[in-house]
């Protein structure tokens, strides 16, 4: 496993939509494992494959809703497509493309995906909270978005600081 570079705001790779992901290879692997490496390398809970330069529909996202006792681990999602979404949550959103900067945003509460995992074979996963909002950050990067395109508007994050 390497670490890659992290590609910064203003890299047109970040403004692309990416292809998806045909051959489920040892190449494939190399990348997943490599973004896994460079995520927990570098903080955050997920990482977009265009993050690290690549134009596939490749993401990872770190869980860390598990048991006291137990290890958080990286989800892999392939090709992913948000199939549904429920409630609302309302946030502080960052990203390691745009280094020192966040902003609020508004996210699914709930969010269900249906992706392929590093073999092909096709899963669904549900998000919540933080899973929901890393889910959805991430697969805005395989279509070229970045979370400053989703931040609330000035009236609510007033509204948020006042609470």
């Amino acid at each position: 496993m390497a670490i890659r570079s992290i590609v910064k705001k203003g890299d047109s790779v970040l403004e692309k939509h990416c292809r998806p992901v045909t051959e489920f290879n040892d190449r494939l692997h190399i990348l997943l494992d490599d973004m896994t490496q460079t995520l927990l390398e570098s903080g955050g809970v997920g990482r977009a494959a265009p993050q690290v330069g690549v134009l596939r529909q490749a993401v990872v996202v770190l869980e860390t809703n598990v048991p006291e006792d137990g290890e958080a681990y990286v989800i892999e999602l392939i090709n992913p497509e948000i199939i549904s979404e429920d409630g609302e949550q309302r946030g502080p959103e960052g990203c390691l493309s745009l280094p020192g900067k966040s902003g609020i945003t508004v996210r699914p509460e709930t969010v269900k995906v249906k992706a392929q995992n590093r073999d092909g074979k096709w899963c669904q996963y549900k998000g919540d909270g933080l899973k929901a909002r890393a889910f959805c950050h991430e697969i805005d990067h395989l279509d070229g978005h970045l979370y400053t395109e989703r931040l609330a508007p000035k009236e609510v994050i007033d509204r948020i600081k006042k609470e």
